[in-house]
């Protein structure tokens, strides 16, 4: 397992202009406050506008959140973008089947973004429970103190080390994160369609990435601007 690279997230849709860019963008501006460095987060569309930029109502909704939409330009999702990748989130159960036909091996690191985020909070919610009860138990730690700088590889190594194990630990608790209706797990395509699609798009999609940043600041073992 190499931690000496950042951890690579892809987040895929089917034109790579609308849902998948926003994720991509919100996702790298949040991790790079909670783990700054530690993180390169790409996209790509399974049938993708190639070279098109990002649709304007969705550069929008980036820029409200805080990220930024300049600079983008569609990809058609490959093999050879698939390679490496540590963690791939997908906008619809129907991309990921779309993923696991270019790359099987990548089977154990495929959800959806929406079935990702539960998997973490149900994970947070019980490693909140574990802390409290360590707390009430245990006296508090005396924590070696380091040199800033490998203070920070040594937690860049940590994190990397630690989201490259996470996706089978979140698979471990699937069953406590199952939605009522299979259809939570997707998020709607705005393409061609009115703002108010756009808006449940970003209502689906908002609380997913809200839910990963969550986890990556709780866990961080960088200080970044964000931490908790």
């Amino acid at each position: 397992m190499d931690t000496s690279t950042p951890v690579r997230i892809l987040t895929v849709c089917t034109g790579n202009i609308c849902r998948s860019p926003v994720a991509e963008r919100l996702l790298q501006a949040g991790l790079d406050q909670a783990v700054p460095g530690g993180f390169q987060v790409s996209s790509a569309g399974t049938r993708a506008l190639v070279g098109e930029p990002m649709q304007p109502l969705s550069a929008e909704i980036v820029r409200t959140f805080g990220g930024d939409p300049e600079g983008f330009a569609a990809r058609q999702l490959t093999p050879k973008i698939l390679r490496g990748v540590d963690l791939v989130l997908t906008m619809t159960s129907g991309h990921r089947g779309e993923v696991l036909q270019l790359d099987a091996s990548l089977l154990k690191r495929t959800f959806t973004i929406r079935e990702f985020a539960r998997m973490l909070d149900v994970l947070d919610q019980r490693e909140d429970r574990q802390r409290r009860a360590g707390a009430d138990s245990q006296p508090s730690a005396v924590v070696p103190s380091q040199d800033a700088g490998s203070d920070v590889e040594g937690g860049l190594a940590a994190n990397a080390a630690l989201w490259r194990g996470l996706p089978a630990r979140a698979a471990g608790v699937r069953h406590l994160s199952l939605p009522a209706d299979s259809a939570d797990n997707d998020i709607v395509d705005p393409y061609r369609r009115a703002p108010e699609v756009y808006r449940e798009m970003e209502d689906q999609l908002a609380p997913a990435i809200v839910s990963i940043l969550r986890h990556a600041r709780l866990n961080s073992p960088v200080h970044g601007d964000a931490a908790p």
